[in-house]
């Protein structure tokens, strides 16, 4: 009978260290491991339906509100994908770094300790832009939706 049970628990714990382990996240802090969404847009490539989807969920993000001038589409993608990695699994205060195709565009986006509001996970976060000699940095808050999409509060 105690063989079985420790045989069940041995099971148990090796489910649950690979189920955790498939959650940690490869490559350094900028988020642009080339198995992320944003090493993808890094990198030229077109994500996945499913991930554009996800992005689609964010709207305009807080990117909108930090740029003075619209950013070129892909640009502006690589923003939102810096977000929603922040959102999704970096530490809390870890910076997750952007930057747009030409290079005069850069940001930074830092998300703090995750929150319970009734059934959804929150976080702030804040996305700094900096373009030429300005930066600006802007404030909001997220939650995520069960299909793992991120939706900003407005």
């Amino acid at each position: 009978m105690m063989l079985g049970m420790a045989r069940n628990m041995t099971w148990v714990v090796l489910a649950a260290g690979l189920a955790l382990g498939g959650c940690a996240t490869s490559g350094g802090g900028d988020g642009t491991s080339s198995g992320s969404l944003l090493g993808q847009f890094a990198a030229g490539r077109d994500p996945a339906p499913a991930s554009r989807s996800i992005l689609a969920a964010m709207g305009n993000g807080l990117v909108a509100g930090a740029v003075a001038t619209p950013l070129a589409e892909g640009d502006r993608r690589r923003a939102l994908e810096a977000e929603y990695h922040a959102l999704e699994y970096s530490q809390a205060g870890q910076p997750v770094n952007w930057k747009s195709q030409r290079g005069d565009v850069t940001g930074e986006v830092v998300a703090y300790q995750p929150y319970r509001v009734g059934s959804q996970d929150c976080r702030q976060y804040t996305h700094k832009v900096s373009y030429g000699s300005q930066s600006k940095s802007v404030g909001g808050t997220a939650c995520r939706n069960a299909d793992g999409s991120w939706t900003p509060l407005t």
